[in-house]
C-alpha cells in the first residue's frame, strides 16, 4: 500500500471537482450535471474549511478531536444538492497522525451534519517524549525492512484504537521501498508496509510456482496497416511541440488510437498533450523510482509497437491506452480531472526492472510501473487494460479515503478489511474502465486478469468470487474476513457491488456467463445497473470513506451514498441494502469492537 503521512494543501486549491454519479444518473439535488466546485473564490473554500473544522471541534465524540490536534483539509467537495464535505489529516502537538483521517459532512448553510472519522478516540499518546532516539529507530527500521533507512519521524500513531508516540522511517532496497513504524517508546516495530500496490500478492505468485503454472497469454499479430501518420495528424500544423493523432501497435488490445506530441516536423514522443502530459517511458530493465529517470518514448513515424513483444515500444502503446483510457473513464463519468484531481499527467514506465512479474501503482513515483514478467510464471509484460485500471485506481483511493491494511507478514502479504476493499475497489472500477473502454479485443466484463493467460480463465471475478482458486477469494463477510490476504477479502465487496449492479442468480453479458449466489442462499437481489452502482460506489469512497473503513463501515458508506443520489425510501437505497445482507454484511452483525 502507500505510506501514511500529512498532505497540507493550500485551502485555495484544496476543493476537488470530481462528480457525484455516471452520466445519466438521477440525482436526489437539483442538478443532475455533475458537482459544482466551490472553488469560485478562495474565499468560499475557505469558509467551508473553517466551518468544518470549527463542526469538528465541538462534536468531539464522533470526531476524537482534542486539545492539541490541527486539521489539514485535503478535499472539499460541494454536491449539486448543496452538501459539503471537508476531508482532513491530523496533527497532534506539530507530529502527524497515523489513522487520524476523518471527513466533516456540513448542509448548505454550513451546519454539521456528521462526521466520518477513522478515530473517534483521542489521539494523544501516554509518553510525552521517546526513549529511542531518531537514529536507534531508523536503525531498528533498517533491520526489520532489510534495506537503507531515511531520516526517522516523530508521529502519532493512532491506527488500532490506541495512541502512541512513534517514528516513522521509509526504508529502500534494490529500487523498492517500505514504509516502517517504530514505537518511540519500546522499539518495537509496530508496522512495516510495503508503499507499492502489488497487482500479484506474494502469497499468489508463490501458489503459481508451486503448481507449476505458467501464464503465456496470446498477443496480437502487428499485421493490421497502421493509421494516423504525420500527414493526417498534423495538417496544416507549424508550431511545435503539436498535438498529433497516432497508432499504437498493441500486444492485448490490437490497433488503437493514441494522442502524441509532435516535437518537430517527423519527430514525435508518446505523450499526451491532451491528458495533462501523460506520458510513457522506458525504464530499460532497471528498478527506477523516479519518472524522469525513464527514457522517452520517441519515433520519426507515429506508429508505436508492432503488436509482438519483439518491439519493447508495443508494451508502451498497451500502457498508454489502459492510462488514457482510464483518465477518461474517471473524467467523463465523474469529472474526475487526473488520479489525484489535480489536472496532472498521469505517468507509466514499462520495462521495470529484471524478470519482474508484477505491476504497481507506485505513490513515491506518483506513476504506473510495469514488470515484463519473470519468464517462468509468467512470460508477457503486465500491461493489459484491467491492471492498469485497476493500478490506478490504488491511486484514486490514496488520494481519497487513503484505505490502508491492518497488518503485513514478513513476505509482504497484506491483511484485514480497509485493505481488502482498497482492492475491491480496484478490481470494481478497472470492470468499469473495460465497460468504458468497448474494446472488441478485450470485451467489457465482470472477470479480473482474463486476458493474463491463466489456467482457471481469469485472476479474480465479481459476481462469484470464491471461483478464484488461485487466492481463494471468499463470498461473504465472516468475523475472520479481518484474518484474509486482502486479495482474497476483496471479494466480500466486490460480491456486494455486483449484486447492486447486476443481481443474483444467472445472467449472460457480452458472451460471458455469470452466476451469482448469496449467502446461504437465503435471498434474491435485483439489480439497479452497473451505471448507478457504480455511481454509489465512487461517491461513497470519495465522501463517506477514510483509511481504516471494513465492509460495515461500506455499508453504511453506500447507503448514504445511495440516500444522497437517489432518496432514503428509494429502491436504490433498499437494493444497497440487500446486496450487503447478501454477503453477509448487516448491521445486525456489525462487530462490537473493531479491531
Amino acid at each position: 500500500m502507500r505510506r501514511p503521512h500529512i498532505r497540507t494543501a493550500a485551502i485555495a486549491v484544496a476543493v476537488a471537482t470530481a462528480a457525484t454519479g455516471l452520466a445519466g444518473t438521477a440525482f436526489a439535488g437539483p442538478s443532475a450535471n455533475g458537482e459544482r466546485s466551490a472553488a469560485a473564490t478562495a474565499s468560499t473554500a475557505t469558509a467551508v474549511v473553517k466551518a468544518a473544522q470549527a463542526a469538528a471541534f465541538a462534536h468531539t465524540a464522533a470526531t476524537g478531536i482534542a486539545q492539541g490536534d490541527e486539521l489539514h483539509a485535503q478535499d472539499v467537495l460541494v454536491d449539486p444538492e448543496g452538501a459539503r464535505h471537508v476531508r482532513f489529516v491530523r496533527t497532534h502537538n506539530g507530529m502527524p497522525v497515523l489513522g487520524g483521517d476523518l471527513v466533516v459532512h456540513l448542509n448548505r448553510r454550513l451546519a454539521y451534519t456528521g462526521a466520518t472519522s477513522a478515530a473517534t478516540h483521542a489521539v494523544k499518546p501516554a509518553a510525552a517524549r521517546p526513549a529511542l532516539t531518531a537514529a536507534q529507530a531508523a536503525a531498528e527500521a533498517a533491520r526489520a525492512a532489510k534495506g537503507e533507512a531515511g531520516d526517522a519521524e516523530l508521529v502519532v500513531d493512532a491506527r488500532g484504537g490506541s495512541a502512541a508516540l512513534a517514528y516513522q522511517v521509509t526504508v529502500t532496497d534494490n529500487g523498492t521501498s517500505s514504509t516502517v513504524v517504530v514505537d518511540a517508546v519500546t522499539g518495537k516495530v509496530r508496522s512495516n508496509t510495503p508503499d507499492v500496490d502489488e497487482f500479484l500478492s506474494p502469497k499468489l505468485l508463490g501458489a503459481l510456482r508451486k503448481s507449476g503454472e505458467s501464464a503465456d497469454p496470446a498477443t496480437g499479430t502487428g499485421s493490421a496497416t497502421g493509421s494516423g501518420l504525420a500527414g493526417p495528424g498534423l495538417s496544416g500544423v507549424t508550431r511545435y511541440p503539436a498535438t498529433a493523432k497516432g497508432t499504437g501497435k498493441t500486444l492485448f488490445v490490437g490497433n488503437v488510437g493514441l494522442t502524441t506530441t509532435a516535437t518537430s516536423r517527423g519527430h514525435y514522443q508518446l505523450k499526451d498533450p491532451n491528458r495533462y502530459g501523460t506520458e510513457t517511458r522506458d525504464a530499460k530493465g532497471r528498478k527506477l523510482q523516479s519518472f524522469g529517470s525513464g527514457t522517452k518514448f520517441t519515433n520519426t513515424t507515429d506508429v508505436w509497437g508492432n503488436g509482438k513483444t519483439s518491439s519493447r515500444v508495443s508494451a508502451a502503446a498497451d500502457a498508454q491506452y489502459g492510462i488514457t483510457k482510464t483518465l477518461d473513464f474517471y473524467k467523463k463519468t465523474f469529472n474526475r480531472k487526473g488520479i489525484a484531481n489535480n489536472s496532472k499527467a498521469a505517468r507509466g514506465m514499462v520495462h521495470w526492472g529484471s524478470k519482474v512479474a508484477n505491476a504497481f501503482w507506485d505513490p513515491t513515483c506518483g506513476c504506473m510501473l510495469y514488470g515484463d514478467g519473470d519468464g517462468d510464471v509468467f512470460k508477457k509484460p503486465l500491461v493489459v487494460l484491467d491492471v492498469t485500471g485497476h493500478e490506478l485506481t490504488h491511486g484514486v483511493v490514496e488520494s481519497t479515503a487513503d484505505l490502508q491494511p491492518t497488518f503485513v507478514d514478513r513476505r509482504g502479504n497484506q491483511y484485514g478489511e480497509p485493505g481488502s476493499l482498497n482492492e475491491s475497489l480496484a478490481d470494481i472500477f478497472a470492470s468499469s474502465v473495460e465497460f468504458y473502454a468497448n474494446n472488441a479485443k478485450d470485451t467489457p466484463d465482470y472477470l479480473i486478469g482474463e486476458k493474463m493467460g491463466l489456467e482457471q480463465k481469469f485472476l479474480r471475478r465479481l459476481d462469484h468470487p470464491s471461483l478464484d482458486k488461485l487466492e481463494g477469494t471468499i463470498d461473504y463477510w465472516t468475523p475472520d474476513t479481518y484474518f484474509t490476504e486482502v486479495h482474497a477479502g476483496s471479494g466480500v465487496s466486490s460480491h456486494a457491488y455486483y449484486l447492486l449492479a447486476e443481481g443474483s442468480g444467472t445472467k449472460t453479458i457480452g458472451g460471458v456467463k455469470y452466476d451469482s449466489p448469496t449467502y446461504q442462499n437465503a435471498s434474491t437481489v435485483k439489480g439497479i445497473g452497473r451505471t448507478k452502482a457504480t455511481a454509489i460506489f465512487y461517491r461513497a469512497l470519495t465522501r463517506y470513506m477514510v483509511s481504516t473503513t471494513d465492509f460495515h463501515g461500506a455499508r453504511v458508506a453506500t447507503l448514504k451514498a445511495a440516500k444522497d443520489l437517489y432518496g432514503s425510501t428509494s429502491t436504490e437505497y433498499k437494493t444497497v441494502d440487500k446486496a450487503w445482507a447478501a454477503v453477509n454484511v448487516t448491521a445486525a452483525n456489525t462487530p462490537a469492537a473493531r479491531h
